[in-house]
C-alpha cells in the first residue's frame, strides 16, 4: 500500500538526497544557518511582512522547506499553513502535518519554518513526535536551516523557561532544542499599562536570573531578530535588543561580538 508523502520525498533516497535534475546535494558545503525572529508582525504591518526579505535571503538555496505549525492552538494546522504560504509566496512550503511521518520529513528537509503561538504546545508536540534531537543534530551538523518566530524562536534556545506564554499543556521537559546556548525572550517589552500592577518583563526575567545567575537571556523586541550564518552572529531589525545575565540588563550594540556577550561568562 502506498502511503502519503511530502511532495518532494519521492526524490529522496536514504542519506543521499536527489532532485529531479540533480544527482545529490552535498550537505558538507552548507553552513549553520539560523534566523530567530521575535514576532511574525511589527505594529500594524502584515503577517511576516517585516521578516519576508530576511527569510527569503536565509532560505535562498533551500528547496525542501517544512513548516511546523504545532504552536497553533486556536488556528487549525491547515489554516496556519495556508497563512504562511500566502505570506511567503516565493517559497514552496510543505507543512509537517501533511506528511505521514514527521520524523522522516525532518530527516529529508533542507529547511524548517517554525511558527509562533503557544510555546508549551509547540514543545509538547516536538517531543511527542520525537523531533527535538533530530532537529538539533541536523542544524548543528549544517544539514538543516532553521527559521523561527516567536514560539519558534523560543524553542531554539536552551529551554522555554523565559517564554511569555501560558502553560496550557505540560511537555515532558522544559528543555528545548538548544541550537544556541542561551535563553530567548521574544516580544520583549517593558511597557506597562497605566494602573496595571503586574510585573514588567524585566522584573519577570529578574526572577529567572535569581535562580540561574550564569544563564544568558536574549530579549528580542518585536521587529528584531538574531541571524546566525556560520560563526557570524548578527542582530537584525531596528529595535534595541538586550542581554539579561547575572542580575544585569545590557543593551546590545549591533556591532558587538555577540558570541562573547551571549554565550561566555562576563
Amino acid at each position: 500500500m502506498l502511503t502519503r508523502m511530502c511532495a518532494w520525498q519521492i526524490f529522496c533516497h536514504s542519506d543521499r538526497l536527489s532532485y529531479p535534475n540533480q544527482q545529490h546535494c552535498d550537505f558538507e558545503q552548507l553552513i549553520m544557518n539560523l534566523l530567530l525572529l521575535s514576532s511574525s508582525k511589527v505594529g500594524t504591518g502584515g503577517y511576516l511582512a517585516s521578516a519576508k526579505t530576511a527569510i527569503y535571503q536565509q532560505l535562498s538555496t533551500q528547496r525542501r522547506i517544512i513548516f511546523i505549525p504545532y504552536a497553533g492552538v486556536t488556528i487549525s494546522y491547515d489554516d496556519y499553513a495556508t497563512k504562511v504560504r500566502e505570506a511567503l509566496p516565493n517559497l514552496e512550503i510543505t507543512s509537517i502535518h501533511e506528511c505521514d511521518d514527521p520524523l522522516e520529513a525532518i530527516k529529508q528537509a533542507d529547511a524548517l519554518l517554525v511558527g509562533g503561538g503557544n510555546t508549551f504546545h509547540l514543545l509538547h508536540a516536538l517531543y511527542q513526535y520525537q523531533l527535538v534531537d533530530v532537529i538539533k543534530a541536523r542544524v548543528q551538523n549544517k544539514q538543516l536551516s532553521y527559521v523561527g518566530w516567536s514560539a519558534g524562536s523560543n524553542v531554539a534556545g536552551i529551554s522555554i523557561r523565559t517564554t511569555n506564554d501560558m502553560p496550557i499543556i505540560a511537555p515532558p521537559s522544559f528543555n528545548a532544542i538548544n541550537l544556541v546556548d542561551l535563553h530567548i525572550n521574544p516580544h520583549f517589552t517593558d511597557a506597562q499599562l497605566n494602573g496595571h500592577n503586574g510585573e514588567t518583563r524585566s522584573e519577570r526575567l529578574a526572577e529567572f536570573m535569581v535562580l540561574e545567575p550564569n544563564a544568558a537571556i536574549l530579549a528580542l523586541p518585536e521587529g528584531a531578530g538574531l541571524q546566525i550564518t556560520g560563526d557570524r552572529w548578527q542582530l537584525i531589525g531596528e529595535p534595541t535588543c538586550y542581554r539579561f545575565k547575572g542580575g544585569k540588563k545590557l543593551a546590545l550594540d549591533k556591532q558587538a561580538q555577540l558570541t562573547d556577550l551571549l554565550t561566555k561568562s562576563q
